[in-house]
């Protein structure tokens, strides 16, 4: 559909974005800002530019914006802090980014309910700062906690490095507050644990990418800081062996609160970022926490499952445990200094880890393409991060080729296209061989149904 076809009857190109541009007290057609939305971490860029972006600054503004949106048949594009990785909240000509990370207020913490309520251009990690005081967390941990916000973590329903114990972020909002494409504001879940009434909008929510509404407002179950935290660190001579590693501590029957993998070459650029040396003790990495009350008994079992394919060692104090993190933390900043960035999300049954790296390997080979893979290995979610240069597009060519190629891989063992950072528009190619016709059907009568002018971040998820 194109964009004028969108437009009000009687309504000009020009006049409908500038009645949605004035809805909100601040709003931009700078080429810079115009610029900035257009793209987000992925590696995807856009061919054009959007026609402006306003930026809400309550929940009123985004009401506004989006009433006036539907009246003009204005599309328009949610966007929070802009780390999304799969080009979701990039924007294009005709239309309008609508801006939320203005939106950053812990509104309340309750120690006692143990929850959170916070608006949606809260970070991660500030959310988890402020938890602490309490002696509670936020446990989805994207590695990008330091500069991704809540309500991207909801639109891409997003995990990270804790979430094989603790779960993704469907398991810890407990309500949202969703402005819908009309303008109406609609209210989901409860602040009680539990609640079955009704069919599960909240969790209809979480994942939509922005195609269903916009959050405005999010309660968030909190927990307990564990009392204690062990970490080992483990090195071995290949990543297929770090993968069959982390598969004999899945199969050791405990639940680790993180588990994450990286290759040799990752490795290398880590240790040239941070100026470490870790590729030096070994060609592929494990890191592996418990924690709670038996999070020493645990790591024992870690070390005995560990240890028959690799040198493994205990961190000595919470400084090393830290650092060892940040490692893994720093990969994605530590290769985007090597070029543009693409970073594949695919998911397999964690007895599979070795057979998807070494299929990984293969697919690099064939394709010509660079490929760093690092893991949370407790999930059997891998990211495969492909390297380009500058002036090189991941939507064609051999990056392209490739992202296909990871994708049937994964479906050939038994896996999914996307574990974590959802299906924007770079993974549509590929959605229809996951899920058929009859799922696509559903989502799109949902779809429809929740926003029948389709104005709410068009030609993405589905």
């Amino acid at each position: 559909m194109s964009t004028e076809s969108l437009n009000a009857p009687g309504t000009t190109f020009a006049e409908g974005h500038a009645a949605v541009l004035s809805a909100a007290a601040r709003s931009s057609v700078e080429h810079e800002d115009r610029l900035k939305a257009s793209t987000d971490r992925s590696g995807f860029v856009a061919a054009s530019l959007p026609e402006g972006v306003v930026f809400a600054q309550d929940a009123g503004e985004v009401a506004e914006v989006l009433r006036r949106a539907t009246a003009h048949r204005v599309p328009v594009v949610p966007r929070g802090a802009g780390t999304g990785l799969a080009g979701a909240s990039s924007a294009r000509q005709g239309e309008i980014v609508l801006d939320v990370s203005g939106m950053n207020q812990i509104l309340r913490i309750d120690p006692e309910e143990q929850l959170a309520v916070v608006q949606p251009g809260v970070l991660n990690a500030e959310l988890n700062a402020a938890a602490g005081q309490y002696g509670l967390f936020y446990a989805p941990d994207p590695a990008s906690t330091a500069i991704c916000s809540i309500g991207g973590n909801i639109a891409t329903n997003a995990g990270g490095m804790r979430c094989a114990k603790y779960g993704v972020t469907r398991e810890a909002v407990l309500a949202l507050r969703v402005i819908l494409a009309d303008g109406r504001e609609l209210r989901t879940g409860r602040e009680t644990i539990k609640g079955v009434s009704g069919y599960d909008l909240n969790a209809l929510m979480i994942g939509s990418e922005g195609t269903l509404g916009i959050v405005v407002e999010a309660t968030l179950r909190l927990r307990p800081l564990p009392v204690q935290t062990a970490t080992v660190a483990a090195f071995f001579p290949n990543v297929e062996q770090a993968a069959r590693a982390a598969s004999a501590v899945v199969a050791a029957r405990i639940q680790p609160s993180m588990m994450e993998l990286m290759d040799g070459q990752t490795l290398e650029a880590v240790d040239a970022a941070l100026g470490t040396d870790y590729r030096s003790r070994g060609a592929s990495f494990l890191l592996v926490q418990t924690d709670g009350h038996g999070a020493f008994l645990e790591q024992d079992v870690v070390m005995d499952a560990v240890s028959p394919f690799g040198i493994c060692e205990r961190a000595v104090d919470d400084e090393q445990a830290a650092a060892l993190v940040t490692a893994r933390r720093e990969a994605i900043p530590s290769l985007e200094k090597l070029g543009r960035v693409s970073i594949g999300d695919v998911g397999v049954p964690r007895g599979k880890l070795a057979d998807v790296v070494s299929g990984l390997e293969a697919i690099a080979e064939r394709t010509g393409v660079r490929i760093f893979t690092i893991a949370h290995a407790s999930d059997g979610n891998l990211h495969p991060m492909i390297v380009m240069d500058p002036e090189e597009s991941v939507t064609e060519g051999p990056p392209k080729v490739a992202l296909g190629e990871m994708f049937h891989l994964a479906k050939s063992l038994g896996g999914t296209l996307t574990g974590e950072h959802g299906i924007g528009l770079l993974k549509r190619d590929w959605l229809q061989e996951e899920l058929g016709d009859v799922s696509l059907e559903v989502m799109h009568t949902i779809r429809q149904a929740l926003d029948p002018l389709g104005i709410l971040n068009p030609g993405k998820a589905i």
